[in-house]
């Protein structure tokens, strides 16, 4: 996922604000579930949702304003109700910049942990 970095990520030291990287993480994960088939209103719609159980975030370059990054997505580990995503934020000129991984938890309605299904594990494989 490409992205371009606004004066509104930044803080006053015109370095992206570090709780900002949660929500690029994010959305790189939006999508590479969508390209696998799955948007998140249709897995609600059959009663999926996933969590975040744990967040690991290593910042090793600043991002600053009207950069360019591009943030890939892997599944590092899968289970019947988990899926660990690794991110990797890089800058226009291929340095890398921050690594995360997150670890999601597939949930009911009433938040419980429950199977995600064998066609979303097999598709997020």
């Amino acid at each position: 996922m490409k992205k371009t970095i606004f004066y509104h990520d930044t803080d006053c030291g015109n370095v992206v604000y570090y709780a900002n990287y949660l929500k690029y993480f994010e959305e790189a994960r939006t999508l590479y579930m969508e390209e696998k088939g799955f948007s998140v209103p249709a897995l609600l719609q059959r009663g999926l949702g996933f969590v975040v159980a744990r967040q690991e975030v290593e910042y090793k370059y600043p991002v600053h304003y009207a950069d360019v990054i591009d943030v890939s997505t892997k599944v590092l580990e899968i289970s019947d109700i988990k899926i660990v995503f690794e991110n990797i934020i890089t800058n226009q000129n291929g340095r890398l910049c921050t690594k995360g991984k997150t670890t999601l938890v597939c949930v009911d309605k009433t938040g419980m942990p429950t199977p995600m299904g064998a066609d979303v594990k097999t598709a997020m494989m």
